[in-house]
Order: C-alpha cells, then sequence, then structure tokens
C-alpha cells in the first residue's frame, strides 16, 4: 500500500481547487476582465484610480471602521486587472493575507465597510493557491465571528440601516467568492426584504417609525407613492433618515442615508452580476431613494458617497449630478472609471451571464 504524505494531499487539492476557480469564476464578483479591457487608461476617471494605486497601502486594520486601505487595495487590483503590472498584484496579494484576523476587537460596523475591498480585489488578481487557501478559509469563519455581541450575518439580518447594509455588502461578496450559492440565496432574501418585500424578510429591528410609510409594516425603503402628512416620502430610507430626527419638514439632509445606500449599492451590484433583477425589485426602490433625496431633500451625494451616483446612472440611464472624479467610500469606490465610462444598461435589468456555478433562478 503506498503512503502518501499529508503535504502532497495538501498540494494536490489546491491545484484541483486553483483549476476549478478559474474555470467556473470568469465574470468577475464587481467587475469582469473583458468589461475592465475596454476602459481607458487615460483621463481624469483613470488618473484618479492610478494616483490612488501607487500609494502605499500601509497596515490593512479592519478593527478600525475608519481604515480606508481597503479602498487603495481596491484601486490596486483595477490598475493590475486593466494593465497587467505585477507589482499591484502582489500589493493586493500581500494587503489580503496581512488583513486575515485584524478584524479582532473591532466591530462588525468596521469589518462591514471594510472587507468587501479586499474579497473585490482578491477576486480581480487571482491569489496564488496556497494563500487563496487560507484566505478563503478566513473568509468562511469570519462572517460567523462574533464581534462586540454581533456577527456579520447577525448584524445584515437585524440592522436595517447603515450597518447591515455595510455587512450586506461583504457578507454577499464573501458567498459569491466562495462559490456559496445557499448564502448567496439567503443574502438575497434579506436585500429583497430590506427594499420592501416583507414576504421575502421581515426579521429587522427598527427604531423610531416617524419616517416609515407604514409604521406596523416597517421597511428599509419606503414604498412607492408613500405620503405622510401630505409629504412624499417615498423612496425614504426610514431607519437611516429618523438619525436626523423623527419626521419633520422641510427633511433634514441625513449623512447617514448615503452611507446605508453605500452598502446597499454594493450588494446590488453583486447581487445583479449572479443573476438577481435587484435593480427592478420594489419598484426599483433603489433609484426612488435617489430621487427622494434629489428631489425633496434637495441633497445630493457628495464627499465618500460621490461614487454613487455612478451607479445609479449607469444602471437607471439616470442623470444623477455626478463627478469625473469622484471619493471612494468607506467599502468600495472607482465608478467613475468601472461604470461611469461604461455602456448602461438602462433599465437595471441586463445581467453579465453568471459564473457557471453560480446559476440562480429569480
Amino acid at each position: 500500500m503506498v503512503k502518501i504524505n499529508s503535504i502532497s494531499i495538501k498540494s494536490i487539492f489546491l491545484i484541483i481547487t486553483f483549476f476549478a476557480i478559474n474555470l467556473f469564476s470568469q465574470t468577475g464578483l464587481w467587475i469582469g476582465p473583458d468589461e475592465i479591457a475596454q476602459l481607458p487608461t487615460s483621463g481624469p476617471e483613470w488618473e484618479n484610480l492610478l494616483r490612488e494605486a501607487n500609494e502605499s497601502a500601509g497596515n490593512p486594520d479592519l478593527s478600525d471602521q475608519d481604515d480606508r486601505t481597503n479602498v487603495t487595495v481596491m484601486a490596486k487590483a483595477l490598475v493590475y486587472a486593466r494593465t497587467g503590472e505585477s507589482r499591484y498584484r502582489e500589493e493586493v496579494i500581500d494587503a489580503c493575507m496581512a488583513a486575515i484576523e485584524t478584524e479582532n476587537g473591532g466591530r462588525t460596523l468596521a469589518l462591514g465597510r471594510e472587507l468587501i475591498g479586499y474579497v473585490i480585489a482578491a477576486d480581480l488578481v487571482g491569489l496564488p493557491p496556497d494563500k487563496d487557501a487560507t484566505f478563503r478559509e478566513w473568509l468562511a469563519e469570519v462572517r460567523h465571528e462574533t464581534l462586540d455581541g454581533k456577527t456579520l450575518i447577525s448584524t445584515h439580518e437585524d440592522r436595517p440601516n447603515n450597518w447591515g447594509t455595510h455587512a450586506g455588502g461583504s457578507r454577499v461578496a464573501v458567498a459569491v467568492y466562495l462559490g456559496d450559492t445557499a448564502e448567496i440565496e439567503r443574502c438575497a432574501q434579506v436585500f429583497h426584504g430590506w427594499l420592501g418585500d416583507r414576504s421575502a424578510y421581515d426579521g429587522f429591528s427598527y427604531g423610531d417609525l416617524s419616517w416609515q410609510a407604514d409604521s406596523d409594516n416597517p421597511v428599509g425603503i419606503n414604498p412607492v407613492g408613500a405620503v405622510k402628512d401630505g409629504r412624499n416620502i417615498d423612496g425614504v430610507l426610514p431607519d437611516d433618515q429618523r438619525r436626523g430626527g423623527s419626521f419633520d419638514w422641510p427633511p433634514p439632509k441625513e449623512n447617514y442615508v448615503y452611507e446605508a445606500l453605500q452598502g446597499a449599492l454594493a450588494q446590488a451590484v453583486i447581487l445583479h452580476r449572479v443573476g438577481y433583477d435587484v435593480w427592478n425589485w420594489e419598484d426599483q426602490a433603489l433609484r426612488r431613494a435617489f430621487v427622494w433625496l434629489h428631489d425633496q431633500a434637495d441633497f445630493e451625494a457628495g464627499g465618500d458617497d460621490s461614487w454613487e451616483p455612478h451607479l445609479i446612472n449607469h444602471f437607471y440611464d439616470a442623470n444623477f449630478p455626478e463627478s469625473t472624479t469622484s471619493t471612494p467610500g468607506k467599502n468600495v469606490g472607482w465608478t467613475e472609471w468601472t461604470h461611469g465610462l461604461i455602456a448602461s444598461g438602462g433599465d437595471g435589468s441586463t445581467a453579465p451571464a453568471p459564473p457557471l456555478n453560480l446559476r440562480i433562478e429569480n
């Protein structure tokens, strides 16, 4: 009987895993290689991205909710994907490995904001098989890790505000990266519930209900046609708008709303890429949120929310004010290059073909 040592078995497993991943996941978690190949390497959008990619990645810290290493690493990964310059890939690999276990001592808000950038970056550059195995093992565990009494998953399923949407963005990124179809389906259910379909999911714990269209049936985004005291609240994010106080008019310009949309838009991009019709869910709830902020609150996205209109304009063929060189968000960014310069689907319904191992029925 031939004895095969554990190192040989592990090596064989890593090789098989590496080829399986590359065979079945070709469209990209955030953007695919065919799309990237069409994007320019000149102009202000590219220069903004390249400038960030040339910055030092620093020391990843997933326990620091204000650490911006994640968006720098994402920039490096995008530049590598477009140019093939290996030094950017090497920096991404080092950063992904350095991020492991840095969530310790933090909160799920920090993990939700930060983790998604590393997952997208790893997907863009392709980690070496041994490092990818380590990264995947950690990803599978970190979503269940208790941080200050919560996990990434429980935060997504309990908090209907910026905490929950950021957690959902990182959660679904991990699920797609791992090819965990059951987890992807659960993420979609929770997100659909947050958008307003309480039959899909209604397990959130809401705060002050005064901005809700129906306080007996609270949702993450108010339904189409919602009115309160004669005022249009169609598209309001009640659990973040309340952070500016109970219902009042004119509505306060509440930044938490745009931060919640950071996580929501990240979820939408990823779920769309694996086949879900998210941009049309609940009467185009995400578009309606921007319409309300623009028309009723007279409040445009700025600062680290300035990357958001590029996605809304791209998927809905809309024309909300946008910046040529936006500032990345707390979770992702660079959409003026990735989505602002490629053709729009117009109605949010045209998705790229999902990876072969992630065929989802709507």
